[in-house]
């Protein structure tokens, strides 16, 4: 299939409205206006630095471990969580936030100092790539939007971006930048929505993970870990 091409839509579409047992409507479609949109008004008076708060309240329920930093003690923070997971191996998105938040230039002091080795998404070689993320003990990439309300990181996935970063390795960072702080899903939705509509290209895949891998709760028991990181962090950075 050529990239980007839709194919069999129109079928598809068909078939759904026979199985509503009517035709398809083509023209004159418009969205419902509801008279209650209650969505919009929880959190949404809240500061950022109250979002942040929500945050590291619900990452208590989910889990995750939760630490508040600056842009200048970014690399300090990072590095105390890698030690304290116990790791030797990290892999991270090739990103040009991890230069632009001076964490690249702290990887040969890691390496001397904790003998930790930081390997990056390798565009041209996506399967050693993919290998490189089952054998390292933590996946590390940014967020592109943080939901305050469940705690959820929102991933675009690219040919830099791979998902196995935040997926194979036994921990998961997320580094936060403040400013990607929104108070819950609808205006995360919202905000990929309004790419589209102003002609940004969107990846195919968007990943919402919150905290480490688990189960549905089923019965009550729930089983960390399931198919995914067994330990996650989120780590809060200032940006503004």
């Amino acid at each position: 299939m050529q990239k980007g091409a839709i194919e069999n839509r129109e079928t598809f579409l068909d078939n759904v409205a026979s199985q509503l047992g009517r035709n398809r409507r083509k023209d004159n479609v418009t969205r419902p206006k509801w008279k209650h949109q209650a969505q919009w008004k929880v959190l949404a008076d809240l500061t950022e630095d109250e979002l942040v708060d929500v945050l590291e309240k619900q990452c208590q329920v989910i889990h995750t471990d939760f630490v508040r930093t600056t842009e200048e003690e970014l690399g300090a923070k990072v590095l105390q969580v890698l030690q304290a997971y116990g790791v030797k191996t990290a892999l991270t998105w090739d990103d040009p936030r991890f230069s632009s938040f001076g964490l690249t230039n702290k990887y040969v002091d890691w390496k001397s100092s904790s003998d930790i080795d930081v390997f990056k998404w390798d565009i041209e070689n996506p399967v050693q790539s993919r290998h490189l993320a089952e054998q390292a003990d933590v996946g590390i990439t940014f967020s592109d939007i943080t939901l305050a309300e469940s705690g959820t990181v929102v991933l675009f996935s690219s040919d830099g971006k791979g998902r196995s970063v935040s997926l194979l390795p036994s921990t998961y960072i997320a580094i936060i930048p403040k400013s990607s702080l929104v108070p819950r899903m609808s205006q995360a939705t919202r905000e990929i929505h309004q790419r589209i509509e102003s002609g940004e290209h969107i990846p195919s895949c968007i990943n919402f993970i919150t905290g480490p891998s688990n189960s549905a709760d089923i019965e009550m028991n729930l089983v960390v870990g399931v198919h995914g990181p067994i330990k996650a962090a989120y780590i809060v950075v200032e940006d503004r």
